[in-house]
């Protein structure tokens, strides 16, 4: 009896050890990297006054174009801050720096690439880019307003071709293993560089608004089951047109404009101050695309609707509903004001 209870207590041991082995192996499979410390000092906050100066008169190339086109030129300019900090706007791209891959478009009139529906779309001939080489091949279908850039592990795999307008979408493939780190640089460009302002409508008529604030937006879904939607992180690192820059109020890490009359069209305030506005920048952190990146203070995204997006006739959009069904439309606190945003999502 006693022997027996001595053998009992040994494999008792042995199947706890086991298990703490697995548990352990398990919990280190599905961590993934450790992360990096939340950085917990408050936001520097630059604020310039005034239109840049052009820099690159035109990112935007488009192949194919026509009369009813709307194809608007991408500059990029350069303007110095209060505090000597000499600031690209709208923002440093991969696109300007020409790094890849390009996207691979879903819709694209400048590259006459216009399927008629879902049906219509097929994803054969869209490159795979590793980023495990023994992970899973994952679809994924965006619509950015207006440029994004996507990383995934660190990782560059889809930039933006056509960074302003006409209105594009796109298909990426990557490989991956789980847990695995979508971070999205997503830019609402402005022709007013520095003012976060554009020409509204074009083409442009008599009652057209030279001084308009655009809004942005980004919605993606991918082959598994990963969406966009409030469980994402959202910050952002550009805020204008302002009238005075006390209208950004920075509480902890969340850069707030709560006072400006809304936070969508067509109840944000619409400020005349044009040439004379105001913005606020944030700097960018170097390594936002990285698994190791600890977002866990920044906000929650914003979801927004259709209607509040402007996409409700939007082709690019519109014509592949099955393929975008689920996911939601975000952006951080402002549609109309944050021009410059980073969205992250870590799936496990």
């Amino acid at each position: 009896m006693k022997s027996r209870t001595g053998l009992d207590r040994v494999r008792g041991l042995a199947l706890a050890l086991f298990a703490t082995v697995v548990i352990a192996a398990c919990q280190s499979a599905s961590t993934g990297p450790s992360l990096d410390a939340a950085d917990t000092t408050p936001p520097k906050r630059m604020v310039t006054q005034g239109r840049a100066k052009t820099v690159v008169e035109n990112l935007t190339r488009c192949a194919y174009t026509n009369p009813k086109m709307n194809v608007r030129v991408a500059a990029v300019g350069e303007i110095t801050a209060t505090d000597g900090t000499v600031i690209t706007v709208p923002a440093v791209t991969a696109l300007q720096k020409g790094l890849g891959p390009l996207s691979y478009d879903l819709y694209n009139e400048c590259n006459q690439v216009t399927p008629k529906n879902s049906a219509e779309v097929s994803t054969t001939n869209v490159p795979v880019i590793d980023v495990d080489s023994d992970g899973e091949v994952i679809t994924g279908y965006i619509v950015a307003d207006n440029y994004y850039e996507m990383y995934v592990n660190g990782k560059l795999v889809s930039v933006d071709n056509t960074p302003y307008t006409p209105f594009n979408s796109s298909i990426v493939k990557f490989r991956v293993k789980r847990p695995y780190t979508l971070a999205f640089l997503v830019v609402d460009w402005d022709e007013h560089l520095a003012l976060g302002q554009e020409v509204f409508p074009v083409p442009v008529t008599a009652s057209t608004s030279k001084y308009y604030p655009g809004d942005g937006g980004l919605i993606a879904r991918f082959s598994d089951g990963t969406m966009t939607d409030a469980t994402w992180k959202v910050q952002s690192f550009y805020i204008a047109p302002l009238v005075d820059p006390k209208e950004v109020v920075e509480r902890g890490n969340v850069h707030d404009t709560p006072n400006l009359g809304g936070r969508t069209h067509p109840f944000a305030r619409k400020p005349t101050c044009e040439d004379k506005c105001y913005a606020v920048h944030y700097p960018i952190p170097a390594n936002w695309q990285s698994p190791r990146f600890n977002d866990s203070n920044w906000p929650r995204a914003w979801e927004f609707t259709d209607q509040e997006i402007g996409v409700t006739n939007l082709p690019a959009y519109t014509r592949y509903p099955e393929l975008f069904e689920g996911a939601r439309w975000i952006w951080s606190q402002n549609l109309v004001l944050d021009n410059v945003v980073i969205a992250r999502k870590t799936v496990r």
